[in-house]
C-alpha cells in the first residue's frame, strides 16, 4: 500500500493531480507525453511522474494506456454477468466499495414527496481526484456527491439544492472534509448513505451499488434485473438523477453499444473515473486511494 495523502495537509497538489486527470482525459487520443502533462500542472517531469503516482495510485502512463472505451467493451460482458449473479442474490445488506462498507438508509416516499421538509442537510467543498467535491450529508449519512472545476460551486449547490428544495441548509465545511478523506483516502471503515428518492430511483441505485469496480454494464441489463428490459429509458433517468456520484457508480453504466453516453458531471470525468478504476484492478498494490 502506497503512503496515504491528507486531502487536508496538502490540498494544492490534490488540485494538481485533479488537473492532471482533467488533462490526461482529455488528451488520452493524442497520447500525451510526460512532459506535456507535467507542464500543465506547473511541475517538473520526475516530480509530477513521482507526485502522480502517489496521489492517484498508478503511474500516469498506466492511466492513459486505460483511457480508452476498448477496455469498457472488453469489460462489458463480464460486468453483466456479475451484476446479474449480484442482483440475482438479493440487494439487502450493506454492499463494498473498495475498503468502505457502505451503509444504507432511504428516506420514506412520504418524506422525499415532501421536498425535504424537515431535513437539514449539512455540506462543504473539498478537492478530490475529479476536481472539487461538493460533499452533502444529514444526521443519517452522506445524502449528496457531487463534482465541478475551480467556480462551479454556485452552479453545483444550485443542482442539489434543486433535488430537495424544502430542506434546510446548513455549512459544514469540517464535516464535508472529514467525509472527503473517508471517501478518496485508504480510510476505509462503515460510510452511511441517506437515500433521498423516489422508490423506483432508489431501486436503481441500490442496482448501481452491485457492479463491482473495473466492471461495466448497461442500462438494459440493469432494466431487466429491476423490471424489464422496456424499462431502458426509465432506468437511464433514474441512474442521471443519481445524487451520490462514485459512491454509486453511475460512470459503470454504459449505452446498449458499449459507449459512454452522458454524465451527468461530464463524459471527460466520466471516461477519468472509469479509467482509474481499471488502472486500480489491474496494479492493486499501488492503490493509494479508496
Amino acid at each position: 500500500m502506497s503512503e496515504i495523502i491528507s486531502i487536508a495537509e496538502h490540498g494544492p497538489d490534490w488540485k494538481r493531480m485533479g488537473r492532471a486527470i482533467q488533462y490526461l482525459s482529455e488528451h488520452y487520443l493524442e497520447q500525451p507525453r510526460l512532459e506535456d502533462a507535467a507542464e500543465c500542472v506547473g511541475l517538473s517531469p520526475f516530480h509530477f511522474q513521482r507526485l502522480f503516482t502517489r496521489y492517484v495510485g498508478v503511474s500516469p502512463k498506466n492511466f492513459v494506456g486505460h483511457l480508452t472505451l476498448d477496455h469498457a467493451k472488453h469489460e462489458l460482458a463480464a460486468g453483466q454477468s456479475v451484476l446479474g449473479a449480484a442482483l440475482d442474490a438479493g440487494l439487502s445488506g450493506p454492499s463494498r466499495l473498495h475498503d468502505l462498507c457502505l451503509k444504507i438508509e432511504a428516506m420514506t416516499p412520504g418524506d422525499y414527496a415532501r421536498g425535504g421538509e424537515g431535513v437539514v442537510i449539512d455540506y462543504g467543498f473539498a478537492d478530490c481526484p475529479f476536481g472539487i467535491a461538493l460533499i452533502m450529508a444529514t444526521e443519517k449519512g452522506v445524502c449528496g456527491l457531487a463534482f465541478g472545476d475551480e467556480n462551479d460551486d454556485d452552479s453545483m449547490m444550485d443542482d442539489m439544492r434543486a433535488r430537495w428544495p424544502r430542506a434546510a441548509y446548513r455549512e459544514n465545511k469540517s464535516r464535508a472534509e472529514k467525509i472527503a478523506r473517508q471517501i478518496f483516502e485508504a480510510a476505509g471503515g462503515d460510510l452511511p448513505l441517506h437515500l433521498i428518492g423516489t422508490p423506483w430511483q432508489i431501486k436503481v441505485w441500490q442496482a448501481l451499488l452491485e457492479i463491482p469496480s473495473g466492471k461495466v454494464t448497461t442500462y438494459r441489463t440493469i432494466a431487466e434485473k429491476v423490471h424489464s428490459a422496456k424499462a431502458s429509458r426509465a432506468v437511464g433517468t433514474a441512474v442521471g438523477r443519481n445524487p451520490i456520484s462514485w459512491l454509486i457508480p453511475c460512470h459503470r453504466v454504459l449505452g446498449s453499444d458499449g459507449g459512454l453516453h452522458g454524465y451527468h458531471w461530464g463524459l471527460t470525468r466520466k471516461r477519468s473515473m472509469l479509467a482509474l478504476e481499471a488502472a486500480r484492478q489491474d496494479n492493486p498494490k499501488t492503490s493509494a486511494i479508496a
